[in-house]
Parts: structure tokens; C-alpha cells; sequence
């Protein structure tokens, strides 16, 4: 066991890791919260889930759209104009969909006010995974700090929406709306005190091509292995609330999300403790069919517990999946496209996770609750199959 933990124990010893680690968590603290403080705030305000879902469906999609514009900002100029820039503005259109929202106006004047904030959002989630890039040069070291990144990422949607939870018992949607865009104006300054931009590398002025990191054929192919994998897990967002509701036991849903977030933060503490000899291709493609079996899992077992289990074992395989996608992304991006990559990155995960949300509901209604699972299954290992051939002939294996 302590041969295990040595490792992490280097590792947060490392100078500025363990500070940096734990200000960007509180960073990205708000992400966590934002989607489910946004969807009950309007929920009780406009009366139903549909209007209030569509409005938060669209501040997503805006995110998505403007990821990789301001990660070419960002690779020509550095971060700290689009950081200050978008930690201010981003709040207050937020803010400004509480008060349309709270005055009775239009939906069209919402739908505005979500898509002006989902333009806006500060990439302290993209910069902090360039940062490790940055930090870091063997993929060893990569692979333990984007592990350990991905489980902090899993605190922050674990942390996120019970802060949220609490402050709608304690008080009601309004309290907790309103604490989440005071975290958003707080963040950009807790990662601006943070070491992070220390190591930040700005590449010198050079020529760039229009379609940026998009020249590099690899990547584009882990891109659309990610938007197949992150479409898993919005179909495992739907899945498990739709699931709880067929038993009647509509707050199990939760649980059943909490479990899986549990078991995705211990894989990626297990997975960035071992000494792989394997190349990442072949270990991302190993999380793939983790996730297709374990998926696949759900359609066997039935009841609360079995079910439990299996949330749990699918929660095992994505943040060793996440951790290797990033680390995939950090070593075939060109350093001219650093950040960039990482934004489109993003964007793939988003429209992904938005596109399996979508199916997932209709699958559930139309075909059964097990069926999202199902069919998850098939396409983890429909990716698991394209995966495979990511690796390239004649490579030697990451030490």
C-alpha cells in the first residue's frame, strides 16, 4: 500500500502542485454547480422543466461554440486579457438572466442572457489542463497530474451540485442561483492567485493555419472518440434518473449519479498510481471497453443495490478515460496549438455529453430505462474498435 501512495506522495510535493491542485478546484468550483443551480432556479421560475432545460441546453451549446475561438486568443496572446475579459463578463449576463428571469421577461430575452453567459465562460478548465502540459514534459508525470486533475474534476461535479442541494433545503433556488454566479465572479481571482500561469510557455509569433490543431489527422480522430465517449456518459446522465423513476424512487437517480462520480474519482486515483508500461493508445482504448462491459453491466442486474453496483463500476472507467484522452491531447497538439486543442477538446466533450442528454431521454421514454445503458455499451465498444487503430504501427511503449 505505501508503495502504492509514494507516488502521490512525490508527487504533491512537487513545488506549487498541491497549491495549485487545490485554488483551481475552488476555481472550478462554480462549473460544478452551475448547470443544476441554472435548471432549478428556472424551473420554479418559469414553471416547467422543458422551457427551463431548452435555456440551459443553449447556454451549453454557446460554451461548446466558443471553447476553440478563445483558445486561439489565448495560444496568440496569452491568458490573463481573455481571463480578466470573460471573469467579468460572464457573471454579470448570468446575473442578468436572474433578474430577466425574476421580471417576467420573454423567453426570447432569456435565451439571450444564456447565450451572451455560455459565450463568456473563463477556460480555467482548459488552461488548467494546459498547464500540466506545460509543467510537465515525461508522460509519466503527465499521467499522474492529469489523473489527479480528472478525480479533482469529479470532486467539483460531486461538491458542486450537493452545495447546491443544501442551499435549495436551507433556502430556495434563488439563494443557491445567486451563490453560484458570486462563485463565478470569485473564480478568475482565486486562479489568477494560484501558481498556474507561472508556468504558462507562450509560444513565439509564427505563422498558423486556419484550421489550427484541426491539421493533425490524429487528433481529429480522438476527437470524435471522445465526443462517442462523453456521448456515454450523457446517456448514463439520463439513464440513472430514469431508472430511479420506473421504481418509484425518484431521489435514487441522484444517488445513483453521486456512486458513479465515487467510483470514477477512485479509478483516477488507482489509475495515476500505477506504473503502466502500456502506451496511453492502447490503455485509452483498455477504458473503453471497460466502460462498454460495465455498461453493458446495467442491462443484467435489476434493484437498487445491483444497480448501485454497477453505477459504481461504470464510474471506475472515466476519469482513467478522461486522464488519457488529456494526456493524448497534450502529446499529438503542436505546441503553436497548445491551448487550442484543449479547447476543441472541450467542445467535442460538451456537444457530447449535450447530444447523449438528448438521446438518452428519448431512448428512455420510447425503448426502456435499461436501454440507455444498453446502447451506451455499443457505442464504448464501437469506440473501443476505432480506438484501436489510434495507435500507430511500430511506436514503443510509454515507459
Amino acid at each position: 500500500m505505501r508503495k502504492f501512495f509514494q507516488p502521490y506522495a512525490n508527487f504533491f510535493a512537487l513545488p506549487d502542485v498541491a497549491r495549485t491542485l487545490v485554488m483551481t478546484w475552488f476555481a472550478r468550483l462554480p462549473v460544478g454547480m452551475t448547470a443544476i443551480a441554472m435548471l432549478l432556479f428556472l424551473r420554479d421560475t418559469l414553471g416547467d422543466f422543458q422551457r427551463a432545460g431548452g435555456i440551459v441546453g443553449v447556454y451549453f451549446i454557446s460554451m461548446a461554440i466558443s471553447a476553440p475561438v478563445q483558445g486561439r486568443i489565448i495560444d496568440r496572446q496569452g491568458p490573463k486579457g481573455v481571463l480578466l475579459f470573460t471573469g467579468i463578463a460572464q457573471p454579470l449576463f448570468v446575473l442578468s438572466l436572474f433578474v430577466a428571469a425574476s421580471y417576467d421577461a420573454s423567453y426570447a430575452v432569456l435565451m439571450a442572457c444564456a447565450i451572451a453567459g455560455g459565450l463568456l465562460p473563463p477556460p480555467i478548465t482548459v488552461l488548467t489542463r494546459t498547464l500540466w502540459r506545460h509543467r510537465f514534459t515525461e508522460d509519466s508525470d503527465r499521467r499522474m497530474a492529469f489523473s489527479v486533475d480528472a478525480v479533482f474534476m469529479e470532486l467539483c461535479f460531486t461538491v458542486g451540485p450537493s452545495v447546491v442541494a443544501l442551499m435549495v433545503a436551507l433556502f430556495n433556488p434563488r439563494v443557491a442561483y445567486l451563490l453560484t454566479v458570486g462563485g463565478m465572479f470569485a473564480s478568475v481571482w482565486i486562479f489568477l492567485r494560484s501558481p498556474a500561469l507561472k508556468y504558462w510557455k507562450q509560444e513565439p509569433p509564427a505563422d498558423r493555419h486556419l484550421f489550427g490543431p484541426l491539421t493533425e489527422l490524429r487528433l481529429v480522430a480522438l476527437f470524435g472518440l471522445t465526443f462517442g465517449l462523453t456521448f456515454c456518459f450523457g446517456l448514463m446522465e439520463v439513464g440513472y434518473p430514469a431508472y430511479a423513476r420506473a421504481l418509484d424512487l425518484p431521489a435514487f437517480g441522484g444517488v445513483l449519479l453521486t456512486i458513479n462520480s465515487v467510483g470514477s474519482a477512485l479509478g483516477g486515483a488507482v489509475y495515476g498510481g500505477l506504473h503502466l508500461r502500456m502506451a496511453v493508445e492502447r490503455q485509452f482504448t483498455g477504458m473503453l471497453l471497460l466502460m462498454a462491459l460495465t455498461l453493458g453491466a446495467h442491462g443484467l442486474v435489476g434493484g437498487q443495490w445491483p444497480f448501485s453496483a454497477a453505477a459504481f463500476l461504470a464510474g471506475a472507467a472515466i476519469a482513467p478515460a478522461i486522464a488519457a484522452q488529456s494526456l493524448l491531447v497534450s502529446r499529438l497538439a503542436p505546441a503553436l496549438y497548445a491551448t487550442e486543442a484543449f479547447t476543441w477538446s472541450s467542445t467535442f466533450i460538451v456537444c457530447g455529453l449535450g447530444a447523449g442528454m438528448a438521446a438518452g431521454g428519448a431512448i428512455a421514454e420510447n425503448i426502456g430505462v435499461k436501454a440507455p445503458f444498453l446502447i451506451g455499451s455499443g457505442v464504448a465498444l464501437a469506440m473501443a474498435g476505432c480506438a484501436w487503430f489510434l495507435h500507430p504501427p511500430h511506436e514503443p511503449p510509454t515507459a
